[in-house]
């Protein structure tokens, strides 16, 4: 147990530190960011295909990456420009991705350490004084992997601000994300949170439900793949049947489970459209930044998939931090179903068993209620 809640408290402190460090690291220039959103592909295979562990095996097998964005490409060897040191490897990603040399230099004060040996810093650009924030972790390639093509996915939707992913890559055994940096602030409109959320979830997937890659929740693993056509199958296999394995069924008896997901996958069959969801929207992953001088809703720390735009929905309601205005605003978007008020019991059930895989303690009996309350619907 002691194991357990130190792993999802130093996932929380990860993100709560994230958060913090955007906000300190202020910027006395009021430039913008020049960002150019590119998929930063390793040989041999396309991650599309592959599972975060062979992600991981198949780009550290390789002599260097490859960055591609339209109508450009640069192919670099290790004999050709191997970096010497983690800044320099920072650098040369992001010159990739810009298609123009970038020497990124620490801020005064440096990064911080973060949950399960994750770092946060923000980098400058010497030459045009513009700031980045990098996110690392030694030996978490699949971690920070699997977030870059998350907020790279949320970024492509034009929906809601998000720190729009500028690079990826690993220098010796540490792996490393560079952002968009975004100055925090105060106020904004939860209306305008709920409205700009609906309008990311009309982004659908034309594969169905899943992900691209597997990603974690907090610190717990997440399987995405494969794709699945059926919600409720997805749903029975890839989240609910997974996290019951994790929790070895919170102590209910094999046929009460199996009882359990049948009726779960009844109560699914309502066919939602595999809309693009954050998949961890808890109130310290939402907040607002400052864009042309007025503050602008943002989300971040995702573990995202294309899913039933009520999971996210629900998870607002897991821990709390979003108003009235948040839904009033979700809503004049794109109303929420019929029976989504019932379901939601379903998909808080999968965080309240996350937190028992991470915390123990009392989250067994919250989930055994969650279930009962389920088998009564």
């Amino acid at each position: 147990i002691n194991s357990r809640i130190m792993a999802r408290f130093q996932s929380i402190l990860c993100g709560l530190l994230l958060s913090s460090a955007l906000r300190r690291s202020s910027s006395s220039s009021s430039s913008s960011a020049v960002v150019a959103a590119f998929t930063f592909t390793f040989q041999p295979k396309p991650c599309a295909k592959e599972s975060m562990t062979s992600l991981g095996t198949h780009a550290r097998s390789a002599p260097f990456a490859t960055a591609t964005r339209p109508g450009h490409t640069l192919r670099m060897s290790a004999a050709e420009a191997a970096p010497q040191t983690y800044m320099e490897a920072l650098s040369l990603a992001a010159s990739e991705s810009l298609g123009r040399t970038v020497e990124l230099v620490p801020t005064s004060g440096g990064g911080f350490s973060g949950g399960g040996g994750a770092s946060t810093s923000a980098v400058l650009d010497k030459a045009t004084d513009t700031r980045y924030f990098v996110k690392a972790a030694r030996g978490e390639f699949d971690m920070l992997r699997a977030e870059y093509e998350g907020v790279k996915a949320m970024s492509e939707a034009n929906a809601i601000q998000v720190p729009t992913p500028i690079a990826f890559g690993e220098f010796e055994s540490t792996a490393f994300v560079i952002f968009e940096y975004l100055e925090f602030c105060g106020g904004g409109s939860q209306f305008e949170l709920g409205q700009q959320l609906a309008k990311m979830h009309r982004k659908v997937s034309d594969q169905g439900f899943g992900f691209v890659v597997d990603n974690t929740i907090g610190a717990t693993f997440q399987p995405n793949l494969p794709w699945k056509q059926d919600w409720a199958e997805f749903w029975d296999e890839q989240r609910l049947g997974h996290m019951l394995k994790l929790t070895d069924n919170v102590g209910f008896s094999d046929d009460k489970i199996q009882k359990l997901r049948a009726k779960t996958k009844q109560l699914l069959s309502h066919n939602p459209p595999p809309s693009l969801i954050h998949g961890d929207l808890w109130g310290g992953n939402k907040g607002f930044c400052k864009k042309d001088g007025k503050p602008v809703p943002v989300i971040f720390d995702p573990a995202t998939y294309y899913g039933d735009r009520e999971a996210d929905i629900a998870m607002t309601y897991v821990f709390g931090g979003f108003s009235g205005d948040f839904y009033d605003g979700y809503n004049s978007e794109w109303p929420l179903p019929e029976g989504h008020e019932k379901r939601r019991v379903i998909y808080e059930l999968y965080h309240i068993l996350n937190h028992e895989v991470l915390f123990g303690g009392g989250y067994a009996n919250q989930a055994r209620g969650m279930i009962d309350r389920i088998m009564n619907l």
